[in-house]
């Protein structure tokens, strides 16, 4: 069974949009998968299309010159309509001026290109291609993409209703889903050590590909003991003078290197809330893992039960599954803490006041507004405010994790 994704619509009403649909995001996540489906409604409706990939040998000498790859574009497609899918982008040297000097003609053909997550391709692409191309991220399957394929897509559009019907095996699934998270690849294999397997070669891919490769990192098992460090945190600052004195390397390496996870989409960071802008940038961050799978992998959980911090684990799902809901937008996540000990676990920065959102590991019934929550809201004059728990509880503002895709 195919696993449907949620951006497939947007995508397939961009087709008729001049712009280039540049899909980008983590390996495996999906890109490609999205192209053939893309390529399949094409072929349905009877339209010509061109497929290439940077990583087959004898694509990419198409990719010499602009003249060489129109001369191949046009034997294939003629001078008339036609759709160009580009896969894996990043492989091509300056790939944005390459694009961007190909769509400044103003050719009959429409572009659809993938690229997975370089420094390259975020920097450099997205600049050349200013006001010639709409962004796609595709990350790994978020819990509902997860929970309609698991069940056959019986429940499409009725999400809550096969949680409130199916309470216990839902449970399962977030289980699942914690603690194999949602890559594709992962996701269609059967068991569990099938399922590591995956995910063994996933980081594979992505140290060999990115870190070794387009980074020209050497030392990778550094990196590793990075991430094993910022994955065993459960939501405690990053102290990167620590980090740099366990690691034994410079304090601009680990920040450097910190930022290269995020840009290659390994983990995502949380800056405190403040409305001076000042505090936020010199503040300790928090970094979630935008795939608990991998994150798990790397620290060897082998089962549920062996998760020591479920409650953070959650935090972090549920921080995953907001950030996809409102990434089309300028709002940020972020998090409040205050000298005296209040917190709240995640503040969504929106215009004219945040949210509050607190996570609890816990029955709906047993979760409250806590003194945390009281003074940010008291401190901000938010008008919305959640407690994000595994069911429904007494009142409307505590909701379970699979009804919090109404707060953004």
């Amino acid at each position: 069974m195919i696993i449907k994704r949620s951006v497939l619509p947007m995508l397939m009403k961009h087709l008729e949009n001049e712009e280039i649909s540049l899909l980008v995001g983590p390996r495996q996540s999906g890109k490609t998968t999205l192209m053939l489906v893309l390529m399949e409604k094409l072929k349905a409706e009877g339209k010509k299309y061109l497929y290439l990939n940077l990583d087959v040998e004898r694509d990419r000498v198409f990719f010499i010159s602009q003249a060489k790859l129109l001369e191949k574009i046009r034997s294939e497609l003629g001078s008339n309509n036609g759709y160009v899918f580009i896969d894996e982008i990043q492989k091509k040297e300056n790939a944005g001026v390459f694009l961007k000097g190909i769509y400044d003609m103003r050719l009959p053909y429409k572009f659809i290109v993938t690229g997975s997550g370089s420094i390259e391709l975020k920097e450099n692409i997205y600049e050349s291609l200013a006001g010639r191309k709409r962004v796609f991220e595709i990350f790994p399957l978020s819990f509902e993409e997860f929970v309609h394929f698991k069940t056959a897509y019986h429940y499409e559009g009725r999400l809550e209703e096969f949680f409130s019907v199916n309470g216990s095996f839902g449970l399962e699934l977030l289980n699942e889903y914690l603690l194999f998270g949602g890559y594709p690849k992962v996701v269609l294999r059967e068991t569990s050590t099938e399922k590591r397997a995956a995910l063994e070669d996933i980081y594979k891919s992505f140290v060999e590909k990115d870190i070794q490769v387009l980074l020209r990192i050497e030392k990778s098992e550094v990196l590793t003991d990075l991430l094993k460090i910022t994955g065993s945190q459960n939501g405690r600052l990053t102290n990167y003078h620590e980090l740099s004195n366990t690691l034994n390397i410079s304090l601009p390496t680990v920040k450097k290197y910190l930022w290269y996870l995020e840009k290659t989409y390994i983990i995502e960071k949380s800056v405190p809330y403040f409305r001076n802008v000042r505090k936020e940038i010199t503040k300790s961050p928090i970094y979630y893992f935008i795939d608990l799978g991998l994150r798990n992998y790397l620290l060897d959980i082998r089962s549920f039960d062996s998760i020591g911090d479920k409650g953070f684990l959650f935090q972090n799902f549920v921080f995953n599954e907001l950030k996809k809901n409102i990434r089309s937008t300028a709002e940020s996540l972020r998090f409040w803490r205050t000298k005296q000990g209040a917190e709240v676990d995640i503040v969504i920065d929106r215009y004219p006041a945040p949210i509050g959102i607190e996570v609890k590991y816990a029955p709906g019934e047993k979760a409250g507004i806590g003194r945390s929550m009281r003074s940010f809201i008291g401190k901000y004059e938010s008008k919305e405010y959640f407690v994000v728990c595994l069911s429904k509880g007494k009142i409307k503002e505590i909701i379970p994790y699979y009804g919090m895709y109404r707060i953004a």
